[in-house]
């Protein structure tokens, strides 16, 4: 097996010239050469290197930029791996917005992959934009999308990748508008009915069960709940406080308390395990509660013979294994299947026995599409919905101020007597509603 070419330049003497040369392997696995001013070993050779250096850890994209101009394609490449190192939470994972700004890649890589990218102008930049919306997305993410491009042109021209000119003449195209393009709209987010949760309750495992009634009580986010751990929870008050190590604004340096009142602390109690750093909400114990249920179900008798055929086909690294905490996409795809069993008379077009779930995407017609699609805005319901039912109902009893401190919204310039007074307000209202 070949060893594996450095990616830190080596300083290096180049016979023909008796000058100092670079050579490194780029991140694309592209052999580099850089010839240094001045003779080998000399102050000014060095001095070179060491700024070679520098620049190479600042951008190595712009150092290893051709002197022609770069393609689209190339930029793009440039972009995923500044985008892959710098978007990641505390925990060092990669966040979902590096997932969307690999699906704009995607549209951007179809269109004009060998497109010099300093002909990116404003028209085809429009011309990707048409093609999202015949794709029937919906008007945000149209414009969300845009912006994303907009802001990989930026980083480009802030690395010398493109004239500044080009990203200037992107920002001049203008957002869709409602009512003013072809492309579908959505509703706002808003609350929901809590005779809808509950009817949609009994088709929970109790551990999702417990992620729903937590955020009812506290109106927390739901990546929050689904983080949710013991030692993260201050129980010395009468009301407990929940600092997340993660949460939405951490990266703008904010701070994150959630005000636990006596309900949710109900709530929680039947969750806690003797490892304070287990998440409260484990799809991998409720798998463990599932599958012990189902064997005190039993009807017949375990057989030696049917035991030993078990151990045979059961896999020692299955491909889905469950993991120790739910996450904000397997929380909601839990709750969209229990609205789902909890109003099966209006469910339309159901999969038949044994299809994918891509294959029955497949088959379905536009009208079709258009009708699953308004019957779930009208039955499915997300959990980020009760949020918003829960900043309602503080909104309508105690004000705007109550809802911005239980929520935890703030503005950049908000002092810190006023988040002292927030936070103490916060434990206030909650040991009365929460």
């Amino acid at each position: 097996m070949p060893a594996q070419r450095k990616s830190v330049p080596t300083y290096c003497l180049h016979k023909q010239s008796g000058r100092g040369r670079a050579v490194w392997t780029d991140a694309t696995g592209t052999r580099r050469f850089k010839l240094l001013p001045g003779a080998f070993e000399s102050r000014e050779s060095r001095t070179a290197f060491a700024t070679l250096l520098l620049e190479l850890d600042a951008s190595p994209a712009a150092v290893t930029a051709p002197t022609q101009g770069m393609t689209l394609a190339e930029v793009m490449v440039a972009y995923l791996q500044h985008a892959e190192r710098h978007y990641r939470g505390a925990d060092g994972k990669l966040t979902s917005e590096f997932n969307e700004i690999r699906l704009v890649v995607k549209a951007l890589r179809e269109l004009y992959a060998e497109t010099p990218a300093a002909e990116f102008g404003p028209l085809r930049l429009k011309a990707v934009q048409r093609r999202w919306v015949n794709a029937n997305l919906a008007r945000s993410e149209c414009n969300r999308r845009v912006n994303l491009v907009r802001r990989m042109f930026k980083w480009a021209s802030s690395e010398e990748l493109v004239p500044v000119a080009t990203y200037q003449a992107l920002t001049t195209v203008s957002g869709l508008t409602r009512g003013r393009s072809a492309a579908r709209e959505t509703e706002p987010v808003g609350p929901v009915e809590n005779v809808v949760v509950d009817a949609t309750l009994p088709y929970l495992n109790r551990f999702v069960r417990g992620l729903v009634q937590f955020q009812r009580f506290t109106g927390c986010r739901p990546g929050e709940a689904c983080n949710l751990r013991r030692c993260d929870i201050d129980m010395s008050g009468p009301v407990w406080l929940y600092r997340p190590e993660t949460h939405k604004t951490a990266w703008k340096g904010k701070s994150r308390v959630i005000a636990i009142g006596p309900k949710a602390q109900l709530v929680l109690n039947e969750f806690f395990t003797t490892e304070a750093s287990d998440y409260l909400f484990s799809p991998e114990r409720a798998m463990e509660e599932h599958q012990a249920e189902r064997a005190a179900n039993r009807k017949t008798p375990r057989y030696p013979s049917h035991m030993k055929r078990n151990v045979g086909k059961r896999k020692a690294r299955p491909r889905r294994a469950p993991t120790d905490k739910y996450d904000h996409r397997s929380y909601s795809r839990a709750v969209a299947r229990a609205c789902d069993e909890a109003f099966p008379a209006a469910a339309p077009l159901a999969q038949q026995s044994g299809e994918t779930r891509v294959a029955w995407a497949s088959r379905l017609t536009v009208d079709e599409k258009a009708r699953l699609l308004a019957w779930q805005q009208e039955h499915r319901w997300h959990p980020n919905q009760l949020r918003h039912s829960y900043a309602t109902r503080v909104r309508k009893e105690h004000g705007l101020e109550a809802a911005q401190v239980l929520l935890g919204h703030s503005r950049a310039d908000v002092t810190q007597v006023y988040a002292e007074r927030n936070e103490q307000l916060a434990v206030a209202l909650a040991a009365k509603i929460g």
